[in-house]
């Protein structure tokens, strides 16, 4: 039998894959900062109320927030290659109905679509754990992860260029530009994940979910128009909980959730997920607060009178940093863990929000602190993946992660209403036009501080890193008792299903059924026919096939237990063929 090291996924992947799956989540990232340069004309631009702008924000953050688990979820089910075209798909779509519109309606369609997107993220760090050998993960992911930073952060000059020297609906058109070329790469570059989850897409679930976060988020965006004590605004919320509860409750009784809850129970996630809320609300203050400081006049006392172009370059370090510090995560994480990274980068956000109190008076302390933020929010993010990926099993890694995104959609969001509530309370009116204040910045910064101060805390409850001979456990709650004590598996069975010509066989569902009869483990055969299936232990156990059209197959193999795959084909209908 031919065996190899189990460092390696099931197909070769491109050396181009990292770098497609990126920009691919760059692109998506743009999405959310691209109208920050014309925020502010906005309402004269489309012709309406500025409470009545603040949509075209809000409902790609909306859409955004529902979009990333749900898509995660199908990717497991259907495909991750197949739902990251569709996100793109999407996204160009709604890019060209904003740029043919300066229509209120229309535009926030348009950009509903766009938020759509968002999902990208956990499919591709989805992709990346299943295409990708061991030893190029850590970055990969890591990259990934800060696409989401990086995409904002560079987004802000190029946008402030554009909507300077052009018509504002330029930013639309290149946006769907990028979208198409993304899809493009994907197309030639990345193959489609072998890896299946069982069961069907809860469609009750996702309905359950959506209408949640609508009435949860929504009051938080608009909190500050309506009035956070008013009947609507209160009245929403107490909705979203009572949404929620009846949510999770139907979760817990079904046996192909849309979220697994016990899994998301567990302390490495549940505790990830916290700290992620932390993070994003870390990542929004300082997006926020330094380009107005840089733009207001110098007339103010305190503003540092950039254009806007001058300011978009001094943050756009933010983002590059990001980018930058992936592969110094790698190493680090390699050597002390994602969760010691994770503390890392955020002792030195602390850092750079308490050092950034003082530094700013110039210009050029704005770039220092961009640069330091830049470096904690990339070590912080890239550490949010591995941790959870760490977690579950490989069947639900694309509705993990999109749940975390989720969890920084939150902690944005969260940034966002309340730093905009301190900056408006805090503005000097001067001419009926509201300033905001050097006070109001410093307590925006010590806002953040204390979001990542309780995001250090919740990471000292993360689970301390295995030794390396024990791996971490990717058991699902569905499993017997046993397989959540069982190693890690990288190790299983892997091979082809094939017709009786000896061609693939796509989508047919492949069982391991351990020595005591129970199943062990299932999945779907990819377009290629192959498979994956990890064991528990060593012994003897069955692999069953079955496809429309095909008779049935029930085949007998033994794994050794060690680290190596068994490579067995299964021919439809037939005996079973081993690998030379």
């Amino acid at each position: 039998m031919t065996q190899s090291t189990t460092d390696q996924p099931t197909r070769r992947a491109s050396s181009a894959l990292v770098p497609v799956l990126a920009f691919a989540g760059i692109v998506v990232a743009v999405m959310q900062t691209l109208l920050v340069p014309v925020i502010k004309d906005l309402p004269q631009l489309l012709d309406t109320a500025p409470s009545n702008a603040t949509w075209v924000l809000t409902s790609t953050l909306l859409s955004g927030a529902v979009a990333t688990p749900i898509m995660g979820r199908l990717g497991d089910l259907y495909g991750k290659r197949r739902m990251l075209i569709t996100s793109l798909a999407v996204m160009v779509v709604g890019a060209l109905v904003s740029a043919l519109t300066s229509d209120l309606l229309t535009m926030i369609v348009g950009r509903t679509l766009q938020g759509f997107a968002m999902g990208a993220i956990p499919l591709g760090i989805g992709l990346m754990r299943d295409m990708l050998p061991r030893e190029k993960l850590g970055s990969a992911m890591a990259l990934m992860s800060s696409s989401i930073g990086v995409g904002g952060g560079l987004a802000l000059p190029a946008a402030a260029l554009v909507a300077q020297h052009a018509d504002w609906h330029a930013l639309f058109y290149g946006a769907a530009g990028l979208g198409a070329l993304a899809i493009a790469l994907t197309l030639l570059v990345v193959p489609e994940s072998p890896m299946r989850a069982e069961g069907s897409f809860d469609v009750l679930g996702a309905l359950g979910l959506s209408t949640g976060l609508v009435l949860f988020l929504l009051p938080i965006t608009k909190g500050s128009d309506w009035g956070w004590t008013s009947g609507t605004t209160l009245g929403l919320f107490a909705g979203s909980a009572v949404v929620l509860a009846l949510w999770g409750v139907m979760e817990l009784r079904l046996k192909a959730p849309l979220v697994d809850l016990r899994t998301t129970a567990r302390p490495a996630v549940l505790f990830t997920n916290l700290a992620s809320i932390m993070v994003g609300v870390s990542f929004y203050v300082v997006s926020l607060v330094l380009p107005q400081l840089l733009q207001l006049p110098k007339s103010t006392g305190y503003g540092l009178g950039q254009s806007m172009v001058v300011a978009g370059v001094l943050v756009a370090p933010l983002g590059l940093t990001m980018m930058f510090t992936a592969p110094v995560y790698a190493r680090l994480s390699a050597k002390y863990g994602p969760k010691v990274t994770l503390i890392l980068g955020l002792l030195i956000i602390a850092i750079g929000y308490g050092a950034g109190l003082g530094l700013m008076s110039a210009a050029w302390q704005s770039l220092v602190i961009a640069v330091m933020l830049g470096a904690g929010i990339g070590l912080a993010y890239s550490s949010l993946p591995a941790l959870i990926v760490g977690a579950v099993p490989a069947s639900e890694t694309g509705a993990a992660n999109g749940l975390n995104t989720l969890m920084r959609s939150i902690g944005t969001s969260v940034s966002s209403a309340v730093i905009g509530m301190v900056l408006a309370n805090t503005a000097n009116n001067v001419g009926g036009v509201a300033i905001p204040t050097m006070h109001g910045f410093r307590v925006s910064f010590l806002i953040a501080t204390a979001a990542v101060a309780v995001g250090l805390l919740l990471a000292l409850f993360l689970p301390g890193r295995r030794p390396a001979d024990q791996p971490q456990l990717r058991a699902s709650s569905e499993e017997d008792a046993n397989l959540e004590r069982a190693e890690e598996a990288l190790r299983g069975f892997r091979g082809r299903v094939l017709d009786a010509d000896g061609a693939p066989v796509a989508r047919a569902k492949v069982t391991l059924i351990d020595p005591r009869g129970r199943q062990a483990g299932a999945t779907l055969s990819a377009e290629d026919g192959t498979y994956a299936l990890t064991v528990p232990a060593q012994g003897a156990y069955v692999l069953a096939a079955k496809a429309t059209g095909h008779a049935p197959l029930a085949s007998s193999a033994t794994h050794a237990g060690d680290d190596r795959p068994v490579d067995v084909d299964l021919p439809l209908p037939g005996e079973p063929v081993t690998t030379a």
